[in-house]
């Protein structure tokens, strides 16, 4: 092999690799998913049909297609392909590919397809390493993440790379793959006298999760586990299908993507009103091993955000739902949260004591600062009354109805609006009333007075 020579690619799957690699597409016709940016038209094949490829970010969750797609798109280019895998690569063997790729330009003119899975799993100073060859072009990155890349991966890696998520597969989608694997006479069990069920691919592709990769591992199994029958058949019913596949791995990381977008999830169906959708949100964050102190804390902002005054009893419940739980622990304080989750969703619902405080906190940020008047100031410390400090006052309860009329503050600007929602409609009729006397007394005082 001389200095410019082609190494051998390594794009080439064995024959003894596992059916979810044997079964990797080998076409831009045969990937199956990602249709809102690899189907017909769409942004990325468009790239590809007109060879105008740039550094890729691939994101999403595992079994989407991630690693069989920078396969086709090198294919597709007819680049030569590296890879490494961050989790046990090191910037010692990323300057070893990237200086093969600077042999390959300069020797023949042929770009190097680089793909890095698991992308996040370089720190920041591995990930600049890359910077300088994919901005010039010495390698086409393919990088492939299961975290959000706004938090994971460097900025400047970002600005230079196009950005796809994979999406789930949906469950039409996984069945058709476990059908090829079923047919593919080359790659698949096409040769065995396969008799797949309907309610087999149907039970695979829904406990899979839209993930490929596990569908047909099952599948596999089901399969090379299984005697033919007197027939020669070998039958892959639900049932086996069911002892094939691994119980449900919850794709849910509590410092990362699944933990803010659950917790908002169910945030926004308690605001909304929800509670059987809250209750599966609630369910999906204790299988995945969610902190109930957490989630009590959420709902106890909760019960006070978008609660309020329209059932003041609600941050009550929370509150003690939330010292039930530490006092409770695990797991039956589930219950307990579930007994607030449902009684938070069924409240009525206010925003107005918060939406009033965002509306003084803008008036103390932006306007001038309004001094206290002299009749509230303090006169718990000696020589106040000399200053003038309380004088003027009116003690409330020493009035009808323990209500009186005096300046509380130098304004006039109305920041509660109460609502007409559960127990905040009476507030509010108290509150109208206590402003319409003070407006009077207002308007029966003489000008300048």
């Amino acid at each position: 092999m001389t200095l410019f020579e082609d190494e051998p690619s390594s794009l080439e799957i064995p024959p003894t690799a596992p059916l979810a690699l044997r079964m990797r597409p080998r076409t831009l016709d045969e990937f199956v998913g990602q249709q809102h940016f690899f189907g017909p038209g769409k942004l990325l094949r468009r790239m590809l049909e007109a060879d105008r490829l740039m550094s890729l970010i691939f994101y999403g969750p595992s079994g989407t297609g991630k690693s069989a797609l920078a396969h086709l798109v090198a294919r597709a280019t007819q680049a030569h392909w590296e890879s490494v895998n961050a989790a046990t690569s090191n910037v010692h063997e990323v300057r070893e590919v990237i200086a093969g790729a600077q042999r390959r330009i300069a020797g023949r003119g042929r770009r190097t397809v680089l793909f890095v899975d698991e992308l996040h799993r370089f720190n920041r100073a591995q990930q600049d390493v890359l910077l300088a060859d994919v901005e010039n072009g010495t390698v086409i990155l393919i990088a492939a993440t299961t975290l959000n890349p706004f938090f994971a991966i460097n900025s400047p890696l970002l600005s230079r790379s196009q950005i796809f998520e994979f999406k789930p597969l949906t469950e039409e989608e996984v069945q058709l793959i476990l059908r090829r694997a079923a047919a593919d006479e080359e790659r698949g069990f096409g040769k065995l006298n396969l008799d797949l069920r309907d309610d087999a691919v149907a039970y695979l592709a829904r406990l899979s999760d839209g993930d490929a990769r596990r569908a047909l591992n099952a599948l596999e199994v089901a399969v090379l586990s299984s005697k033919p029958g007197a027939d020669g058949r070998t039958v892959v019913d639900a049932a086996l299908a069911a002892e094939s596949i691994q119980r449900k791995a919850l794709v849910y990381d509590r410092d990362e993507d699944e933990h803010y977008d659950t917790a908002s999830a169910f945030i926004k169906s308690l605001r909304g009103s929800d509670p059987d959708a809250a209750l599966y949100w609630l369910a999906k964050m204790l299988e995945g091993g969610e902190d109930p102190r957490f989630i009590a804390r959420r709902m106890v902002i909760l019960s006070s955000e978008d609660i309020g005054n329209a059932q003041p009893m609600a941050l009550v419940l929370a509150t003690s739902a939330m010292q039930a739980c530490e006092f409770v622990g695990m797991p039956e304080a589930q219950i307990i949260l579930a007994h607030a989750a449902t009684y938070l969703a069924c409240c009525p619902k206010s925003n107005a004591s918060y939406s009033a405080l965002l509306a003084a906190q803008e008036d103390v940020r932006e306007g001038r600062t309004l001094p206290v008047p002299q009749p509230l100031r303090s006169t718990g410390y000696k020589g106040a009354e000399r200053l003038g400090r309380g004088t003027g006052y009116k003690y409330a309860h020493d009035f009808a109805d323990h209500w009186v009329d005096q300046e509380y503050v130098p304004t006039d600007k109305v920041y509660y609006e109460p609502t007409d929602i559960g127990a905040e409609k009476q507030v509010k009729e108290r509150l109208e009333e206590w402003r319409r006397r003070r407006r009077e007394g207002k308007s029966d005082k003489p000008s300048g007075a």
